[in-house]
C-alpha cells in the first residue's frame, strides 16, 4: 500500500517527501476536495521531487463539462504530473461519466501514454448528488483510465467509512482489480482507521488532514507523515 500525501505548496511538498510519502499529490484544498492548483505550482513540485517519487495533480471536483475537463487534464500533464486525478462530481449517470472521463484520458494519453489517469468518485455521493462509487470501476476501465479512487466530496470532518461500509469498499477494490485497475482510498482517514484500511487493502491511501494534525487547513508535518508511513 502506497501513501499519497496532498501538499498545496513547496514547503508542504518537502515535508511530505521528508516524511516518506510514496506519491506527492499537488492540490488546492481551498477549491474543494480535489481542488486544482496552478500549473506553476505543479511544475515547482515536480522540480523539487526530481523523480524520487511520482507526482500527482488534482484537476478539480469537475462539473459536467468534458471540454473544460480535458483541457485541465492536459494542463496538469504538460506541467509534469505523473498521475492526473479527476473528481467526477458533476455526473449522475454512467453515460455522463463516460462522456466526461473519456476526453480526459485521451488528452493525457495523446500527450504521453505513460501518464496515469485517476478517476475519483465520492463516498458521500448521496448528499453530493453524484455517481455512486460502485459504478466507477467499469466506467474507468471502459474509458482507459488507470486508477479509481473513493474520496469525500464535502470536507466536514466525516470520513469515507461513515458513508460506505468496509464490505462496500472491499467490493470497490476487488472490482477495480478484476478490471486491471488500481484502487485508491481517501476521505478523512488516518491512524484510527488503519485496521479497516488494512482489511480493505487499497493500492493507495490518500491523506491530508491526518498528516496536518487532523485539520486539513493547517500545514503538513513531516513527523506525522513518517508516523503514518511506519504504521502502514
Amino acid at each position: 500500500m502506497r501513501l499519497l500525501v496532498s501538499p498545496m505548496n513547496l514547503e508542504e511538498a518537502m515535508a511530505a517527501l521528508d516524511g516518506g510519502a510514496d506519491i506527492i499529490d499537488v492540490k488546492n484544498p481551498g477549491e474543494g476536495s480535489l481542488g486544482a492548483n496552478f500549473p506553476w505550482a505543479i511544475r515547482s513540485v515536480v522540480e523539487l521531487v526530481a523523480g524520487r517519487v511520482p507526482v500527482s495533480a488534482t484537476i478539480g471536483d469537475l462539473p459536467f463539462k468534458p471540454g473544460t475537463a480535458s483541457l485541465a487534464a492536459l494542463g496538469a500533464a504538460v506541467s509534469g504530473a505523473d498521475y492526473i486525478k479527476a473528481g467526477l462530481l458533476g455526473v449522475r449517470q454512467p453515460e455522463e461519466a463516460i462522456e466526461l472521463l473519456r476526453p480526459i484520458v485521451r488528452s493525457v494519453k495523446e500527450h504521453d501514454s505513460r501518464r496515469k489517469v485517476v478517476a475519483a468518485a465520492y463516498s458521500d455521493f448521496r448528499r453530493a448528488g453524484s455517481l455512486p462509487p460502485v459504478e466507477l470501476p467499469q466506467i474507468a476501465a471502459e474509458c482507459g483510465a488507470d486508477v479509481v479512487m473513493v474520496d469525500t466530496a464535502i470536507k466536514d470532518g466525516r470520513s469515507t467509512l461513515e458513508f460506505m461500509t468496509v464490505e462496500e469498499l472491499k467490493l470497490f477494490v476487488r472490482s477495480a482489480h478484476d478490471l486491471g485497475l488500481e484502487a485508491a482510498l481517501a476521505g478523512n482517514l488516518g491512524m484510527r482507521d488503519l485496521e479497516a484500511i488494512g482489511s480493505i487493502s487499497p493500492d493507495i491511501l490518500g491523506v491530508r488532514g491526518a498528516v496536518c494534525g487532523g485539520d486539513r487547513s493547517t500545514r503538513i508535518r513531516a513527523e506525522l507523515v513518517r508516523a503514518l508511513k511506519d504504521a502502514l
